[in-house]
């Protein structure tokens, strides 16, 4: 039976089931991208079918243990049990209404750069390649190099890579969802391997994430006639040549200046495609932000800043400690940290956003 009370909850429910119906029809069942579009929303309004099912179950034999508590002493203990337990299943509820990041079940575009401190933030860069790479790996995602810059000891200038999970998670378990805190300065201080007094030494690389669009997304519309198109030699570490093809892609979006290089997929195509991806998912992370400015939603929370320039964590190797600056999390164990332990950190992020969103939706 429905309830008055929450009929967000209703229409989520009746939305869900269609879905349901939907991804059941032979239609459906032959179109991977939009059975795949089906199943994003339908694991989106899952938490709340979950949540507004517990309700009504909780709310139905609460209403059944009064009508027969008159009669029977034990339905009177269950009736007080069950009216302790509804406020916080009505709480639960209240909290998966609140409207989610739609992109919170996408996959993750990542760049990193290294930033101030020569050869050292090249090599700290290269740190948090790894790091993102094993936390990746510790979630069963998948990790793709789209294109990188290294340097002769082992640096990264900058480096591109796609995260993305495997089937169609829950928006909460998505990789946009715990990846989107990511994007800032990311500041380290240790002796480098540079430095003969044994000095430390403070050097920084940035970090840009942003979400993955689907080949087919229907939001972002890129016509030819606006790209600008360079064909270029592919170079290895250092700038030296490692083929003799001018297969790399430089894509310009000439609307709003974007520019995306794409050299290491094996053929012109390939990396043709796949800039065009990137390019696509830049203008959907371009879209949605300018949305959200003028909504002044939960996407512009102080936890996921997009003010490239603020730094947000520090990485102190002599005391081998981690500091998250937005959230002020302080823990002692930056060898595990770099070595994709990063959850904990990332927790207190998510925590922090949904307190403030749950503050502004009251």
């Amino acid at each position: 039976m429905a309830d008055e009370q929450f009929p967000a909850a209703a229409t989520a429910l009746e939305e869900y089931r269609s879905i349901e119906a939907q991804m059941a029809t032979p239609e459906v069942v032959m179109n991977p991208e939009m059975m795949r579009k089906l199943g994003r929303r339908h694991a989106e309004l899952g938490a709340i079918v979950s949540a507004y099912t517990a309700y009504l179950q909780t709310r139905d034999d609460l209403e059944a243990a009064r009508e027969m508590a008159a009669d029977d002493p034990d339905f009177a203990e269950e009736a007080k049990r069950l009216e302790g337990e509804l406020p916080a299943v009505e709480e639960k509820l209240r909290t998966a209404l609140i409207p989610r990041d739609p992109d919170d079940a996408r996959d993750t575009i990542m760049e990193i750069k290294a930033g101030t401190g020569g050869e050292e933030a090249a090599l700290f860069a290269g740190d948090l390649l790894r790091m993102y790479t094993r936390y990746a790996e510790k979630r069963g995602w998948n990790v793709v190099v789209q294109s990188e810059n290294t340097t002769e000891l082992g640096g990264v200038k900058d480096v591109q890579i796609a995260i993305r999970a495997k089937g169609t998670p829950a928006p909460e378990d998505g990789v946009w969802a715990s990846l989107k805190y990511e994007g800032g300065v990311h500041r380290v201080q240790r002796i480098p391997v540079t430095e003969s007094q044994g000095r430390i030494q403070t050097s920084a690389a940035g970090v840009i994430v942003f979400p993955e669009a689907d080949e087919d997304d229907d939001e972002i519309q890129i016509d030819q006639k606006d790209l600008k198109i360079d064909i270029f030699m592919s170079s290895g570490p250092g700038g030296q040549s490692v083929n003799t093809t001018y297969s790399a892609v430089r894509m310009t979006h000439i609307p709003t200046g974007i520019v995306v290089s794409m050299q290491d997929e094996k053929s012109q195509i390939q990396n043709r495609a796949a800039a065009l991806r990137v390019l696509k998912s830049r203008l959907l992370a371009m879209k949605h932000e300018q949305e959200a400015a003028e909504a002044a939603d939960m996407r512009h929370s102080q936890v996921r800043s997009l003010d490239r320039s603020e730094r947000i964590r520090t990485y102190n190797f002599p005391e081998n400690r981690i500091v998250d600056h937005r959230t002020n999390y302080k823990a002692y164990n930056l060898d595990a940290v770099l070595d994709g332990d990063l959850q904990a950190v990332i927790d207190s992020d998510i925590q922090a956003d949904e307190a403030e969103r749950l503050a502004n939706q009251k």
